[in-house]
């Protein structure tokens, strides 16, 4: 099959590959713990510059100590500090997460808003984790961007963009709305798994076939007009390398 050569062709083709790789709707592909839209908000401000493994190790003590925005509100800092320590930046995060709380309770009524904009104007709560909470918990569009998706849209020629809002922007344009939390939640998976930053492992991925960088001798990246890693030009010269 001939690879796509358009970025929204390339978009629908990692949308079907990535599907049947990591079945699942945007709950079973989340790797964090929770119950309810406002455990998952304290779960991701926490996940940040952390791994999802330590966050559901503190998770279900902050869960249970504070199990609603008013009593997170009224949180001892000292105390909340000690239960969230492990996870780094544990002071900013408790700053973050009672503020957050205070904020849900006198302006939301206790609630996580659905909005985006309401949400970015919440403590601790970025683009990222407001889109994170809409496609996760709250059945809304959003397409979170973390440094996997960054990375691996460039990658797939999905975008050349590296701010963050506008890669969301672009590669929204190029699938539809009830794939953007999906796609974002499958390419961070593909990203941990086998697009590894440091060692891709291109042999084990199932969109090597059409990925523009992709590495693997005697696959030229898609669309590129270079000789394959480890051919051989005419002349007996060798062929340059894929990058």
């Amino acid at each position: 099959m001939a690879g796509p050569r358009t970025a929204k062709g390339r978009a629908g083709r990692c949308v079907e590959r990535l599907a049947e790789e990591y079945p699942g709707t945007t709950r079973d592909l989340c790797e964090l713990d929770f119950e309810t839209p406002f455990q998952l908000l304290v779960a991701t401000v926490l996940s940040a510059q952390t791994t999802d493994v330590r966050v559901n190790e503190v998770s279900p003590s902050v869960f249970a100590g504070y199990p609603t925005p008013a009593e997170l509100g009224a949180a001892d800092p000292a105390e909340l500090e000690e239960l969230i320590h492990s996870t780094g930046f544990f002071r900013s995060k408790a700053k973050s997460l009672i503020g957050l709380g205070t904020a849900l309770d006198t302006r939301f009524a206790g609630q996580v808003p659905v909005d985006i904009a309401d949400l970015v104007t919440l403590p601790g709560v970025g683009r990222k984790t407001a889109n994170v909470v809409r496609s996760v918990a709250l059945g809304a569009p959003g397409f979170p961007v973390d440094t996997h998706v960054t990375r691996l849209s460039k990658l797939l020629g999905l975008t050349e963009q590296t701010d963050p809002e506008k890669i969301e922007a672009e590669v929204c344009a190029l699938v539809p709305k009830d794939q953007w939390g999906p796609l974002s939640l499958r390419l961070i998976l593909h990203g941990r798994r086998v697009c590894i930053a440091r060692r891709p492992r291109c042999g084990d991925c199932v969109l090597a076939d059409f990925c523009p960088s992709v590495q693997l001798p005697g696959v030229a990246p898609a669309g590129s007009s270079r000789p394959p890693a480890g051919s051989r030009r005419r002349g007996g010269a060798a062929g340059p390398k894929a990058s």
